[in-house]
């Protein structure tokens, strides 16, 4: 069984979301327990997971036993098994919130939830290009239906921009590969990054032009400047649990960047060594301010958190900039923190604006909340992580990037950074003296919150102090996972053991 471990976070969601789209018009309570169940199965597999890849042994599931490079393998590392346990503790908060009554707004919810993480975990897993743009597909196709669950004008109008953007960068995506498969001859990533020691000089060109569109793609995926434009109104608008839930999405961008370019143009690519750090570094200091300028401007809760995540794309690209073995660790460690408490915020924003009624979670004066005493403490812990004050992790995290970065890269890393959890921390202030302290006077607005509700968020935003109570554990971890990709020759010899002996 330990042998097919590496295919379950595939393999679960998939059963599971077949079992409840065939059962789209059944009981409310067995669509429920399904999508529970499969989700905290997820989170035990990629636990294991996580144990099995701690050895620092990379080990690949070949499908049909076709062995790489022409067969479609699934590979584990340090990294693809943190992002898939990032997944599954997202998930569950999300999918636990959502039995609160948001997934009786639509038949299929359950369904297609299961079928995103069936492509986001196959994204975190896939070791060839190609699937990695099937897996992007089934994510996505997901993530359309999940967008307009429950209907409304606003998340009409923010899918139409969502899908057209995505339509264009999932063709892009396909003229790519087929650049880099005409170039190189292959479309497995280790082969890839092998082919390339010995890549013919005329053939760079092409390679260097497959490699930059790739980069677009991903930064699309991963909201960079000045392709972000679609995300604030896409999360604002979605349901909470979908909202949550995408916040791994831009991750999944940000994944695909660090995973691509740290094995396939590491140092042993000649001339095409690190062709992507100059646009990276710089376009992750733009889309930090960028995102800055937005969190001072939202007038929205929701809004507000869509540029909070904004502002982690910004700094976790700024640690792939940097491409040294430590920003890839405190990158790692924020990228989960950001993640889950993100996720958490948006949760929370959607039991605030259940609670006032009308004003929703715009943020303007409202009437006083029936629990606005618990919603109001918990909001302060999730603004203080968010903003990266101590003690919680948030702080941790940036000192790990301000830290991470060397020589002239502090000059621009360090202000912007420090600015930008300014305004965060200004804009949250606002957001919350206006929405608990700032009430008009008169009886408490609002019924009761479900207890599914609370349980789901206080799940994700717990994350705050317990990674800092780990914080030792989940460095280490991280730190290990900077240095194995540092060394993306392991990877190669794994999957094609006559790399090696060719050398």
């Amino acid at each position: 069984m330990i042998q097919h471990l590496i295919v379950l976070p595939v393999v679960l969601p998939l059963v599971a979301g077949i079992l409840l789209l065939y059962q789209r018009q059944g009981l409310v309570r067995y669509k429920r327990a399904v999508s529970v169940v499969a989700s905290v199965l997820l989170l035990f597999v990629s636990i294991a997971l996580v144990n099995q890849a701690a050895s620092g042994e990379i080990t690949y599931y070949a499908l049909g036993d076709w062995q790489p490079p022409f067969g479609v393998v699934l590979v584990l590392d340090r990294l693809s098994a943190l992002m898939v346990l990032v997944t599954a503790i997202l998930a569950v908060g999300a999918v636990i919130f959502a039995c609160g009554g948001d997934d009786e707004k639509g038949s299929n919810f359950h369904g297609l939830f299961q079928w995103q993480l069936l492509g986001i975990n196959g994204a975190f897993l896939t070791g060839d290009l190609f699937n990695l743009f099937v897996f992007f597909e089934v994510l996505l196709l997901a993530s359309y239906a999940l967008l307009l669950h429950g209907g409304g004008k606003a998340r009409i109008q923010a899918s139409v921009h969502y899908v057209v953007l995505n339509l264009a960068g999932s063709s892009l995506f396909l003229i790519a590969v087929g650049v880099l498969y005409g170039a190189t001859g292959t479309l497995n990533m280790a082969d890839m990054a092998h082919k390339l020691t010995s890549l013919p000089a005329e053939r760079e060109g092409l390679v260097t032009a497959g490699a930059l569109m790739l980069l677009v793609v991903f930064g699309l995926k991963a909201a960079i400047l000045p392709l972000y434009f679609w995300l604030p109104r896409a999360y604002a608008a979605a349901p909470a649990p979908v909202a949550a839930l995408f916040a791994i999405m831009t991750k999944v961008g940000i994944y695909a960047i660090l995973r691509v370019y740290s094995l396939i143009f590491s140092d042993q690519a000649g001339s095409l060594v690190a062709l992507e750090q100059p646009w990276i570094w710089w376009l992750a200091l733009a889309t930090l301010a960028a995102a800055g300028v937005g969190v001072m401007a939202a007038r929205d809760l929701r809004l507000l958190i869509a540029y909070l995540v904004l502002i982690s794309v910004g700094t976790l690209l700024a640690g792939i900039g940097m491409r040294t073995p430590a920003a890839t660790s405190a990158l790692l460690y924020y990228l989960i923190h950001t993640t889950l408490i993100t996720g958490g915020l948006f949760l929370l924003a959607d039991m605030i604006g259940l609670q006032r009624g009308k004003p929703g979670t715009r943020i303007v004066k409202g009437r006083p909340l029936v629990q606005g005493n618990a919603l109001a403490i918990t909001f302060f812990i999730g603004a203080i992580a968010v903003a990266g004050l101590p003690p919680l992790s948030g702080a941790l995290g940036k000192a790990l990037m301000l830290n991470a970065a060397e020589g002239g890269e502090r000059l621009w890393l360090w202000p912007l950074l420090l600015l930008t959890s300014l305004a965060s921390l200004i804009a949250l202030s606002r957001a919350g003296s206006t929405l608990f302290w700032r009430s008009h006077r008169g009886s408490p607005s609002g019924s009761t919150l479900s207890r599914y509700q609370w349980v789901g968020m206080l799940w994700l935003l717990s994350a705050a102090p317990l990674m800092v109570v780990f914080a030792g554990p989940v460095s280490s971890y991280t730190q290990a996972t900077g240095e194995q990709l540092a060394n993306p020759q392991l990877l190669i010899n794994t999957l094609l053991p006559d790399a090696g002996d060719a050398q």
